[in-house]
Parts: structure tokens; C-alpha cells; sequence
């Protein structure tokens, strides 16, 4: 089997399907309980003095 052909077909199928659990993940992440308090400390590291 050609290679093209080969990693096309992972693509299609598995490919797929472990971007969208990634992205599920992430997603699960962002919106844990704990995440506002460190998404809040994150937003205010630019202003912090040295």
C-alpha cells in the first residue's frame, strides 16, 4: 500500500477521532472548577511589576 494512501486512510478514521478527543480535553480543561482562579492570576501577569 502506498504511504499517501495509507496515512490518508488513518486520517479519515482515527485522525479524526483523536483531534476531537483532544479537543474535548482541552475544552474539559479550560472549564474544570479550579481554571477561573488561574485563568484570572494568568490575565494579570503582563501588569506586574518586576
Amino acid at each position: 500500500m502506498e504511504t499517501y494512501t495509507l496515512m490518508r486512510h488513518f486520517a479519515d478514521s482515527w485522525g479524526l477521532v483523536a483531534m476531537m478527543v483532544f479537543f474535548l480535553g482541552v475544552v474539559a480543561f479550560i472549564f474544570r472548577p479550579g481554571a477561573k482562579n488561574a485563568a484570572h492570576q494568568a490575565a494579570f501577569i503582563p501588569l506586574k511589576e518586576d
